[in-house]
């Protein structure tokens, strides 16, 4: 016997989600340009497949970066992924013992246990091919359902699990949740009766299949219970598309539009789309989103907007309630780009109607000789203290520079894009990026974050762009600045926009230590400080206690000085702390003095 009708249900809902699976594939393929079809092809058969397939291999499977995170979420997370997958993998080798066919039907594999009883069976036999099979099997279905008794736990216990915070689930969410849980206790107990009344098992099946048999009616339990398996079956397959579990297939294309795509990928819609699709909501992000834990906005959190994306609900408020600061970013698990997710987002609501007029452009320079060009940036010219200690150290340096913005009056276009003005931005990007290389220099210097990130990843520029927080570091280096000991105490905040782990970041955290000897511990902040130009909403409550939090996490006494990098941060900063916030480049000149 190899068909009975309480496959139907799996079956139906296995056709359903393939049609569906496949269907949204066509549709992110057919959505990107020409140019990007032509990379894919030729990068299928090349070196990018092969890390395409390890990376789903070590984040869809054994989820890597969750172990990092903790090892009871990662281990959570890969019994349900690597176990479900070795057991079809399995199942179909030891279908195909039985079977003694190269292709057996979909359903087959996964009843097994129902269509096929061995009338002698040894627990724990692994010399015989049956025997291992029995095993192995048994082995897989307990090491998934150890991954369950800690998802159960987990709904009570998260901070076991790394996690302060964890996702609420709608109705829909919900239904699959319970159809998912149910799988593998249903498949337990339907093997388990089966092998009580007809034989078989292994040493799991069993073992429970004689005690289950012992006080229960075996004969009249199997068939409902076998019905119950295919039914949670269908009923998950057929929601996952609508569900947070839409990620599983959905990683895999992201994974591969990612390896295969080339760098424009990531500025397709397709790409957006599978990267929306690709987030299992884990509730990893919902820790380091400063607004969702400081503010009363817990649906600003990137699983809850991603949820508000896929149900094509309205989602102006959440989008525009975001720092960028990209911290949820640098912990998603799956390495979903949530930043650029959340401009593309408001690239579709067409924000424009939320800037005021932009600077104007820059004039056409006549080409010279200068080493440097300076951008010092919208922003900087609001700390006039870091213009002129910024101004003193070049002219001390005897560098040739040109001051770009020296009126004011030029922006990078970081705003523009902020709000989905991305056509505006271009046309501004492309006349900064001619004013720039028409000077002639070899080097970018900029004193903004933002403004460094701008240059960085939007102009190709073929120049050396560089924050003045290296280049100060350069200069000290060729002792052409001296950094003497400081006796007063300090404190440093890296700006969100250095990225944290960049060249620039890395060179401030090393120009504070040479400030102090490297003697003594400098408490150190990497927190967005919450006057980010990234959200769009008004000033408010939430705000300011977003932008205390991320003062006191820095210091809370009057006499340390806090040093950083961005004249957002020091003017966001110094209005929430005790103690005086100061730019490098001020505290070098002080030394200097």
């Amino acid at each position: 016997m190899t068909f009975d009708l309480f496959v139907l249900p799996f079956s139906i809902g296995l056709v359903y989600l393939l049609i569906v699976v496949v269907e949204r594939f066509r549709h992110w393929y057919v959505m990107l340009p020409p140019a990007i079809k032509k990379e894919l092809r030729h990068r299928i058969l090349c070196r990018s497949t092969v890390n395409a397939i390890w990376e789903i291999i070590r984040e869809g499977l054994l989820h890597k970066r969750l172990w990092q995170q903790n090892r009871l979420l990662g281990y959570m997370h890969m019994s349900f992924a690597l176990g479900w997958f070795l057991l079809i993998v399995m199942g179909n080798l030891e279908s195909r013992l039985y079977s003694q066919l190269h292709v057996n039907p979909p359903y087959y594999p996964i009843f097994l246990k129902f269509f096929v009883h061995d009338s002698h069976v040894l627990p724990f036999e692994l010399t015989t091919i049956p025997g291992f099979f029995r095993f192995i099997m048994d082995f897989l279905l307990l090491f998934v359902l150890s991954g369950l008794v800690l998802a159960l736990f987990k709904r009570s216990g998260s901070r076991w699990f790394g996690l302060h915070h964890t996702t609420k689930h709608n109705a829909v969410d919900r239904i699959a949740l319970t159809s998912l849980w149910l799988i593998f206790p249903l498949r337990l107990l339907a093997e388990s009766f089966t092998a009580g009344c007809f034989g078989g098992g292994g040493f799991l099946t069993n073992s429970l299949g004689r005690v289950l048999s012992a006080a229960l009616p075996a004969e009249h339990l199997y068939y409902p219970f076998w019905w119950a398996y295919s039914f949670s079956l269908g009923v998950f397959f057929i929601l996952l598309p609508y569900t947070r579990y839409m990620h599983i297939p959905a990683e895999i294309a992201y994974i591969l539009l990612k390896h295969w795509g080339g760098p424009k990928i990531t500025q397709t819609q397709s790409y957006y789309e599978c990267g929306m699709q690709a987030c299992s909501r884990c509730g990893v992000c919902l820790d380091y989103c400063q607004v969702a834990c400081n503010g009363n906005s817990p649906s600003t959190a990137p699983a809850y907007f991603i949820r508000e994306l896929r149900a094509g609900r309205a989602v102006k408020d959440i989008t525009e309630n975001c720092l960028l600061c990209g911290r949820c970013q640098d912990a998603c698990p799956v390495g979903i780009g949530l930043v650029n997710l959340r401009l593309w987002a408001r690239k579709q609501l067409t924000l424009q109607d939320r800037l005021l007029n932009c600077p104007a452009y820059p004039a056409t320079a006549a080409r010279t000789s200068v080493e440097v060009v300076w951008f010092a940036g919208c922003m900087t010219h609001l700390t006039p203290n870091t213009i002129k200690s910024v101004k003193q150290i070049l002219q001390n340096s005897g560098i040739k520079y040109q001051w770009l913005d020296a009126d004011g009056s030029i922006c990078c276009g970081r705003p523009m894009l902020m709000t989905g003005r991305e056509q505006e931005a271009m046309q501004l990007i492309e006349s900064n990026r001619k004013a720039i290389l028409d000077t002639g220099a070899r080097i970018l210097l900029t004193n903004c974050p933002i403004c460094y990130k701008m240059f960085r990843d939007n102009y190709q520029l073929n120049i050396e762009i560089v924050h003045h927080a290296d280049f100060i570091l350069h200069l000290a280096k060729a002792d052409k600045i001296k950094l003497p000991s400081l006796d007063q105490k300090l404190a440093l905040h890296i700006p969100c926009e250095l990225d944290r782990k960049s060249e620039a970041a890395t060179a401030l955290k090393t120009l504070v230590g040479r400030l102090k000897n490297n003697a003594q511990e400098i408490p150190m902040s990497e927190l967005c400080c919450g006057g980010s130009l990234g959200s769009l909403g008004e000033y408010n409550s939430d705000t300011k206690q977003l932008c205390e939090a991320a003062s006191k996490s820095i210091t809370q006494d009057a006499d340390v000085t806090t040093i950083t990098a961005c004249p957002l941060c020091k003017k966001t900063i110094d209005r929430h702390s005790k103690g005086p916030t100061k730019d490098i480049a001020e505290i070098v000149m002080e030394t200097e003095k």
